[in-house]
This record gives C-alpha cells, sequence and structure tokens, in this order.
C-alpha cells in the first residue's frame, strides 16, 4: 500500500497527507496524526515552537503561532506569515540551456509576417464597455451553441476556429496615463496577436479610450477595421457593418492551411487557479519539466502571477542571466507590496478559501508550488503587464494573481497556447490562444473529466514520474496547437474571460 504521507525535503518539519488520514495514522518514525488530517494537508513531524519557522519544499512558508506538537495538523491555526531575510544570490543557478537533439514540430499557420498561429480566429475588440452589447451582437451571429444541435453559421468555413467579441468593463470613467497606456497595450496585443486572421474594433464615440488614440498611440493603423457607433447612426447600423465586414473576409481567413513548423514557435503561458496541497507536488513540477522541454526547444514559456510569486522570487533570481534581469523581479515584488500597503490589503489575503480548503496555509507556500510551473531554466527577462513578449526562454510577466487578468495579460503578450494546472477544479479558457487544463490529482479529474484535458494524479498515485509527466503534458501541447480541439473548446469557453487590469480610479 502507499506511503500515507509524502516528505518533499530532508529539512521539512511537515508531510502531506496523500489522502484523508484517520486519526492515529503513522506519519514518521514514532509520530501518528494527534486527529484527522484532510487530503493534501500538512501533519508534522517535529515539534515546533512559537515564532520558529515551518518549511515545506525545504523553503519557509510560515511560522507556528503556537506550540505544534509531532502529530499535529498544521494549517492556519497555528500557522502565519513572518518577515525573513531573502538571499537572491544573483545568477548563482543559471546555466546554459541544453537544446534537444531532435527538435520536434507541429502544424500551425504561418502568417505573412513569419509569426505562427495555433488557431485561426476572427476578432472584435471594443474600446469601451459601452460597445460590448454591439460586438456581442456581431459575434453571436457567427458561433453555434455548444449545447445544442443548431445549425453552425461557420460550417462552410472549416479553417475559421470562431468569430471572438472580447468586450470589457473599462475605457471610460478612467484618467489617461498609465491606466489607459495598460488598455492600450492590452488592446493593441490581442489586435496583433497572430491567432487572429482579422480583427475589427467597435468604439461608442465619446469615450476616454477614443479608437483614433489607440491606433495612433500603438501603431494599429492598416492592422484592424474601426466602427463607432455614434457616427455610424446607432446599434442596428453598427452590427450590420459589422457582420459585412466579417462575411467580407471570412473566404480570406478561410485561406489558410496548417504545415509543419518548428516547436521554437510555441509561446506557452503558464496558468493556475483553484491550487491545491498537490499542485507543488504534480500538476506545477511536470508542467515545469514540459516548460524545460519547450525551452529547450528554442520556445518561450511565460510565468505570471506577481502575488503568487511573492516569497518564492529568490529562487528565480539565482536562475537570472543577469542581476539587472533579477532586480527587474525584485522592484516587481517592492511594488506589490507597496500596493497592498497602500490599499489596505497583505499580501497574505491571496490564498483564496478554495486554496486553504485545499491544504494551502500562506501565500509563501502557494508561490512556492506556483513558480514550480518555470521549470529549471534560466530567467531571461521580466516584462511589464500585457507588453510583448520577445525573449526565447523562460520570462516573467507582471500580472495580478486573479487568473482572468493574468492570462489576459499573458496573451496580450503573444502567448499562442495556455497550460492551466489546477487541483479544485477551475474551468478556463482564454480566445484565441487554446487552454489545456490539467488536474493535480485523479479524484477530481474523475469528478470533472469534461472540463479537465490532463491527469496529473498519475504523479501522487505512483503511475508516472513528475519526468514522464511532463513529456506527456509537452506531447499535449503539440498536439493542441495542431489544432486538437481543448475541453474549454469544447465548451466554448474563452469569450468572456477576456480581462484587462484595471489600474487608477473609475471617476
Amino acid at each position: 500500500m502507499d506511503a500515507p504521507v509524502i516528505r518533499l525535503h530532508e529539512e521539512d518539519g511537515v508531510v502531506i497527507a496523500r489522502r484523508a488520514l484517520p486519526e492515529g495514522t503513522p506519519v514518521a518514525p514514532n509520530v501518528v496524526a494527534r486527529a484527522r488530517i484532510p487530503a493534501g494537508h500538512k501533519v508534522a513531524v517535529r515539534g515546533h515552537a512559537p515564532g520558529q519557522e515551518i518549511r515545506r519544499y525545504g523553503q519557509i512558508i510560515g511560522f507556528a503561532t503556537q506550540p505544534i506538537a509531532p502529530g499535529e495538523w498544521v494549517h492556519t491555526q497555528n500557522c502565519a506569515m513572518g518577515d525573513f531575510a531573502r538571499d537572491y544570490a544573483w545568477g548563482v543557478d543559471a546555466r546554459p540551456t541544453e537544446p534537444v537533439a531532435v527538435p520536434e514540430h507541429f502544424m500551425g499557420i504561418r502568417r505573412a509576417d513569419g509569426r505562427v498561429a495555433t488557431r485561426n480566429y476572427i476578432g472584435i475588440i471594443t474600446s469601451v464597455n459601452c460597445s460590448a452589447h454591439v460586438a456581442d451582437l456581431i459575434a453571436r451571429s457567427f458561433t453555434r451553441n455548444p449545447f445544442t444541435d443548431g445549425p453552425d453559421p461557420l460550417a462552410e468555413f472549416g479553417a475559421v476556429d470562431g468569430v471572438v467579441a472580447l468586450t470589457h468593463k473599462t475605457g471610460c470613467g478612467m484618467t489617461e496615463g498609465e491606466p489607459l497606456r495598460v488598455l492600450r497595450r492590452v488592446l493593441a496585443g490581442f489586435a496583433r496577436h497572430p491567432n487572429f486572421s482579422h480583427v475589427i474594433a467597435i468604439g461608442l464615440g465619446c469615450e476616454v479610450n477614443q479608437l483614433g488614440g489607440l491606433l495612433e498611440e500603438q501603431r494599429l493603423a492598416g492592422r484592424l477595421r474601426t466602427l463607432n457607433i455614434q457616427e455610424s447612426g446607432g446599434t442596428r447600423r453598427t452590427v450590420e457593418a459589422g457582420i459585412s465586414f466579417v462575411k467580407e473576409v471570412l473566404g480570406e481567413a478561410n485561406a489558410v492551411r496548417r504545415e509543419p513548423v518548428p516547436a521554437s514557435a510555441l509561446k506557452v503561458a503558464l496558468q493556475c487557479g483553484g491550487s491545491d496541497g498537490y499542485s507543488g507536488i504534480t500538476a506545477n513540477p511536470a508542467l515545469g519539466a514540459a516548460s524545460d522541454l519547450v525551452v529547450r526547444h528554442g520556445g518561450t514559456v511565460i510565468l505570471s502571477e506577481s502575488p503568487e510569486t511573492y516569497g518564492a522570487e529568490h529562487l528565480l533570481t539565482r536562475r537570472a542571466v543577469s542581476p539587472e534581469v533579477g532586480q527587474k523581479l525584485v522592484d516587481v515584488m517592492h511594488w506589490w507590496e507597496a500596493y497592498t500597503e497602500r490599499e489596505g490589503a497583505e499580501m497574505n489575503a491571496n490564498p483564496s478559501p478554495g486554496n486553504k480548503a485545499g491544504g494551502l496555509t500562506t501565500i509563501l507556500e502557494k508561490s512556492l508550488g506556483a513558480m514550480a510551473k518555470a521549470g529549471t531554466t534560466n530567467l531571461v527577462d521580466v516584462v511589464r503587464y500585457a507588453e510583448p513578449v520577445t525573449a526565447p526562454g523562460f520570462v516573467f510577466m507582471d500580472t495580478p494573481g486573479y487568473d482572468p487578468v493574468g492570462a489576459t495579460g499573458q496573451v496580450a503578450g503573444g502567448a499562442n497556447l495556455m497550460c492551466f494546472t489546477t487541483g479544485r477544479g477551475s474551468v478556463f479558457g482564454c480566445k484565441p490562444a487554446p487552454s489545456l487544463k490539467l488536474a493535480t490529482n485523479t479524484a477530481m479529474f474523475r469528478h470533472m473529466e469534461e472540463d479537465m484535458d490532463i491527469n496529473c494524479g498519475t504523479v501522487l498515485d505512483g503511475g508516472e514520474s513528475v519526468l514522464e509527466c511532463g513529456e506527456r503534458i509537452f506531447r499535449h501541447m503539440l498536439a493542441t496547437a495542431s489544432g486538437a480541439p481543448t475541453k474549454s473548446e469544447a465548451l466554448g469557453f474563452g469569450d468572456a474571460e477576456f480581462a484587462p487590469w484595471v489600474l487608477g480610479a473609475t471617476m
């Protein structure tokens, strides 16, 4: 029978319950559980005095708030955040990345400018919330309900994956400066995304985020068609004009053909949501192994969610290719410290109720597991939210931890594929980039199999190693980039999840 607990590092004072443990279960030599331990949660294997550091992965995840005896359940009732010194050790673990001996390929779509797409959508972006309904009406004319047997409006255009309306809740009632620049950077990133063959922008006419200003600031003239509701004569006329535009370009969009392209064209967004105590043991390190394969092929992986890297950034600075790159990451964390203090919040507010129910106690613990998604290769760059990601290799993008906002920034930065790990069962898509869902445990995978693409619970069950699971994930990446639909695509996810980061005051 499998051991009831998992020990991750010899320095750890806790072990992880492989399944729910009844009181009295042996968890270490001469140590038994003093109470029922939920699956994925921590149990102490040695005593901790108040104020003493508690370690998992060999790293500090918190400090004891009261005496903890061997065998006790370790969670929010007796473990909390605390300050500790971080040794950034710039670049001491940076090593040359060994390329693969035999490069892999996938069936991608090569655009006229040489960039590679994994999907072929027509996009509708909106300058302001006031044009959202019009954009939805246009897209709805070309969308089949996945839960009915109704006709497919795009049945004659098999190479077109869909018409996507990307709507949001801002664009006016906002200040110019950084809030407006960030929104425009997001919209421009989607307008330029290789997974869109054509894009139309819909505005109202009187908003702060004027379409003319967007085109000029982001140099989008000639890249996308624009429609203004007030100039067009209202809702009906704008919808008719938008539908006419889509019909006009459908033939051209449908003319693309997939061809073999090197795996170096992969630009993979790394996300996690609804994490649990197994995330840092199964899905995240397995995705990290797949990320290493992407980088070894010359591709790019993008880690984000700055608040969910907080407390683990000193492990990434050790892999930075230069002190300057490492310092950029540290500066990001200092900004978040100041931001949360200014807003009357704290970094440790990040673990959600679901995270805690799944066994994660502090943001330090969550961050240490989350960063495993990025594998072991060098940190080559740190970019702002929604900035274009141009460097191949492992790149960090500054984003909030809220999944839709973080993912929106990564796709705006050019990600043409997303891998999303989850332990609690997040349902998510992010058009125009296909999203693979990786389950951390077999029970949840089986319970939500219509939403989950890959079961990484096999690592916990003993069916395969982390490296073997990572190889399997990489194969799924290639198949998905070649056109194989993901579970979230089959269910129609991806339009409503577009969520630019809203900064500044709403006026």
